[in-house]
């Protein structure tokens, strides 16, 4: 089989290698969409994230769909969970499996991920997705679960004010999630123009992130503030708009990656506003929800997905996700 392994920075490699075997709890699964994540772009850019480091050559892609090709449910079409909690230690057992110590993560570290045709994944973490998703689809409920667990984190309520700090694909999501759940009047803030025109069209009042965004946001709610501000550009300067845009007492839910493994914010503003903040890490069982949303017709996933290519123009794909010229770029490992 075909695998896209990065052996370095921006060093990607297409590998045969031999088709996987399956455990006794795994099936195979004949990888179909790989989305490009920002985490990815980490990955690829600076061989590695966080104080996670590239130790050896790697296979990227952690959001994925397929069709399992082994066992009793060949031939049917699943969005893939790729995080495999051990389910047993403290934090497993406390109900937070995204915290688990013992965890394996799809293209993180030294767990090989999806940019290769077939791979051997437990068979709970595969999720039936309608025969009206494409595979596109099915690649984007990741994201869509990272939007909807920081959604939970906020406990957004109807009738509050949401601002969300950046509007890449989990942004564009995490708006329509805070529609959803009830926000009255929602805020964003972002650079980029093509971001700003969906933001706009998702029903966002968008400022332009120069500086002056958090002004304008307190301008716009007479001073008072958004009730919950989520961060999810990964740059301080968004960490910084948040907190100055939330009313005292409010919620600011941190959910971007910072380039440099350090996220700083003026202090005395927080701390005279008694902030609560939160971090958000991955998403938490969100499969379900997310299909349910999806398939209800209650968020847009299909309009984010922007460009695909195959796996042999994976490096292309790369580089067009790093120019930041679209918004969610697949790639189509089995074609």
């Amino acid at each position: 089989m075909k695998v896209l392994r990065l052996h370095g920075p921006r060093d990607l490699r297409l590998h045969d290698e031999p088709d996987p075997a399956a455990n006794p709890d795994e099936h195979i699964v004949r990888v179909t969409a790989v989305g490009i994540c920002g985490s990815d772009l980490h990955w690829f850019a600076e061989s590695g994230i966080g104080d996670a480091r590239l130790s050896r050559p790697l296979v990227l892609g952690h959001e994925f769909a397929g069709v399992i090709d082994s066992g009793p449910r060949r031939g049917q079409r699943v969005a893939v969970d790729p995080a495999v909690p051990c389910e047993h230690c403290e934090y497993c057992q406390d109900g937070n499996p995204n915290l688990c110590v013992n965890i394996h993560f799809a293209g993180h570290g030294t767990d090989d991920g999806a940019l290769r045709e077939c791979l051997a994944w437990p068979a709970r973490n595969l999720y039936p997705i309608p025969d009206s998703f494409t595979d596109a689809d099915g690649a984007m409920l990741e994201p869509l679960g990272v939007a909807i667990h920081a959604i939970d984190l906020a406990h957004i309520r109807p009738g509050m004010t949401v601002g969300v700090f950046g509007c890449g694909p989990i942004g564009l999501l995490i708006l329509q999630l805070a529609r959803a759940a009830g926000a009255t009047r929602l805020y964003a803030t972002e650079v980029l123009p093509h971001r700003i025109a969906a933001a706009q069209e998702f029903g966002a009042r968008v400022f332009h992130a120069n500086g002056e965004e958090a002004k304008a946001i307190l301008t716009e709610t007479g001073k008072r503030g958004v009730d919950v501000a989520i961060e999810v550009a990964g740059v301080n300067e968004a960490v910084e708009a948040a907190i100055s845009a939330v009313k005292p007492g409010g919620t600011v839910v941190l959910v971007g990656i910072p380039c440099e493994d350090s996220t700083t914010f003026t202090a005395s503003v927080a701390r005279r506003k008694g902030l609560t903040l939160r971090m958000s890490r991955r998403m938490k069982r969100t499969y379900p929800r997310a299909i349910a949303l999806v398939e209800q017709g209650m968020v847009d996933i299909r309009s984010l997905v922007t460009a695909q290519f195959p796996l042999a123009e994976a490096g292309q794909a790369f580089t067009l996700a790093q120019k930041r010229e679209g918004l969610k770029v697949v790639i189509r490992p089995a074609t």
